[in-house]
């Protein structure tokens, strides 16, 4: 029988309202079932939170990551976990503070020196990578890695990124560094080398001095003695010219997987190869889950830039760099866009640290700047040194144009993608990060990190606390950087501000602030007028004796030992110390 009119009417009105309800659903619901997506990490090198658009620079050019920014959600509060590349970057890959790995420094040796040193990223820790890898996803690293090759031979590779969690490794095993430009001033421990220069010069005179005298005959030297202090200062010369006198051959190199495919390395094409091998690598894996961490070279001295940005920007050569490297994040959208996996791919973008206020030439200003933020790249308790540009875009999945301004880390990378790709944390380590997604997506209100602690290399030196429930954050200082010239904000007299020694100044009660009404940390509290200081910094002691009963003791990876130059361990493409190539030229 055929259903009366007035039911007709009412199952057809139903059926149009669930059909217009399911029509009107937020994007956000529709992409729910999105299992696995693709994830690119773009990590700067060196960039300030205030050379970025979005952050409120108004002079560099950054139309593709504030796009990012206006297409996906801002940190105003991403904090980098070491205020320098090696340290920041272990932090980045396993979730967890450097020390807790031996990747933060015990000396003044705070970073990898050499591509042929033992020390590195442990074969024991657990990347994102390595989680990924295991659920199926493919896993590419293109650009910087900075954390070590190999332990007790050449091709031991026991810190390389395949032996991490990577398929596939294109780039630089080192960092760029000035000694990588033949047309610029060395930058590769530049004061030591000095003073092994002017020893050399010292002994190399008292031998020529004696060898003279014996000559004329106004010193009694004996020959056997002369025999010795020729031998002895040759010698020392070659020992650690041997070192020092070949920077741009032993850490300016190109390797693809374990091969060197460049050495030393031809920079005026590192910066298109690494956009052709990004681009080539998600075109060759558009068809199954991928992780790509783009580790950009830029903004890094010397400032590779091609001739096509060169004088382009407001800034000089700093400006052209960030701009171009703007650019290429732009390619790089582009591609995923071109291969219609906008929706199915999160991207991420921030810097290892803040920009670097000491690096300049003359009158060239070649580092960052990190915007109203006091400090900058080295120092591991002012905001400059480690508050850093942080935005995530996944169209459908994450709500377009948010801004949190709540405490989050790079460390948290680490447990946010291997949730997103279906892995499990490790049970058997401390993990500091946390997964942001619920902040992200906005079902939380506020971040999970209660404290943040702020090392320079193992020193401690300032603690933040977010008191969740009146809004404030609070950071203690215990250990400043001095400053010099007297009146400057960085330390300009040695180019990077030291970690502990005479250098630095303890404070006892600690510096404190209130970063919700002083980000600049310009105007520090005290018991006088502020009522809860001794609240405050009672809370942040227990905070730190609890945080320093989760630690372990691991070997140090920056030890004098593990930092020096090895020949032995030396990546080679000939026969060492032959070790000359240009595999890509041959390509």
């Amino acid at each position: 029988k055929s259903l009366p009119s007035f039911l007709l009417s009412f199952r057809t009105a139903l059926c149009r309202t669930l059909i217009f309800g399911l029509l009107l659903q937020p994007p956000l619901a529709q992409l729910s079932t999105v299992t696995q997506p693709n994830i690119v990490l773009l990590m700067a090198d060196d960039l300030g939170i205030g050379d970025v658009g979005c952050y409120g620079n108004d002079t560099i050019r950054t139309p593709n990551i504030d796009r990012l920014a206006k297409e996906g959600v801002k940190l105003t509060q991403h904090i980098a976990a070491a205020p320098l590349c090696t340290p920041s970057r272990a932090a980045f890959l396993t979730g967890r503070y450097p020390l807790r790995s031996g990747m933060d420094a015990v000396n003044n040796y705070r970073v990898i020196f050499w591509n042929g040193g033992s020390g590195g990223l442990p074969p024991n820790e657990t990347t994102f990578a390595k989680i990924l890898q295991q659920q199926g996803y493919s896993t590419g690293l293109i650009g910087k890695w900075h954390l070590g090759v190999n332990c007790e031979s050449r091709n031991d590779h026991c810190h390389h990124p395949l032996n991490h969690g990577f398929d596939y490794f294109y780039g630089m095993p080192f960092t760029l560094i000035s000694d990588c430009q033949p047309t610029e001033t060395p930058e590769m421990d530049r004061g030591f080398r000095r003073k092994l220069w002017l020893s050399t010069q010292v002994i190399g005179l008292i031998t020529l001095t004696a060898a003279l005298g014996r000559l004329t005959g106004l010193i009694s030297v004996h020959w056997k003695i002369m025999i010795c202090l020729f031998g002895f200062t040759l010698l020392y010369f070659i020992s650690w010219f041997s070192s020092y006198g070949f920077v741009r051959y032993w850490n300016c190199i190109m390797m693809r997987n374990h091969e060197v495919t460049e050495q030393p390395m031809v920079t005026d094409r590192t910066t298109s190869l690494i956009l052709k091998e990004s681009i080539s690598f998600i075109e060759r894996n558009k068809h199954k889950p991928f992780l790509l961490f783009l580790s950009f070279l830029h903004s890094h001295t010397p400032l590779l830039t091609t001739k096509k940005f060169l004088g382009t920007s407001r800034h000089g050569l700093y400006g052209d760099n960030v701009e171009e490297m703007d650019w290429m994040v732009g390619q790089v959208l582009d591609a995923i866009d071109k291969e219609g996996l906008q929706n199915t791919t999160l991207v991420y973008f921030a810097s290892d640290h803040g920009g670097w206020l000491e690096r300049q030439e003359g009158e060239r200003q070649l580092g960052g700047w990190n915007g109203i933020y006091r400090g900058g790249k080295a120092m591991g308790g002012w905001e400059g040194g480690i508050r850093v540009p942080g935005i995530f875009r996944w169209p459908g999945m994450l709500p377009a144009g948010t801004v949190i301004d709540e405490p989050t880390s790079l460390m948290d990378i680490f447990p946010t993608v291997v949730h997103l790709a279906g892995g499990a944390l490790p049970q058997d380590r401390v993990v500091d990060g946390w997964d942001l997604m619920p902040l992200l997506q906005g079902t939380v209100e506020h971040s999970e990190h209660e404290f943040l602690f702020h090392y320079c290399g193992i020193h401690l030196h300032a603690v933040r606390w977010h008191q969740k429930d009146s809004g404030a954050i609070w950071k203690a200082h215990y250990v400043t950087p001095v400053f010099r010239p007297f009146g400057a904000g960085a330390c300009y007299d040695r180019g990077f501000c030291p970690c502990f020694g005479e250098d630095v100044t303890h404070h006892d009660p600690p510096l404190l602030f209130d970063l919700s009404q002083d980000p600049s940390e310009a105007k520090p509290l005290s018991a006088d007028n502020e009522p809860l200081f001794d609240t405050v910094i009672k809370k942040i002691g227990r905070a730190i004796e609890e945080h320093r009963r989760t630690l372990t003791p691991v070997p140090e990876q920056l030890s004098v030992y593990n930092v020096v130059w090895k020949p032995w361990l030396q990546p080679c493409c000939g026969t060492f110390p032959f070790c000359w190539c240009d595999k890509e030229d041959d390509n």
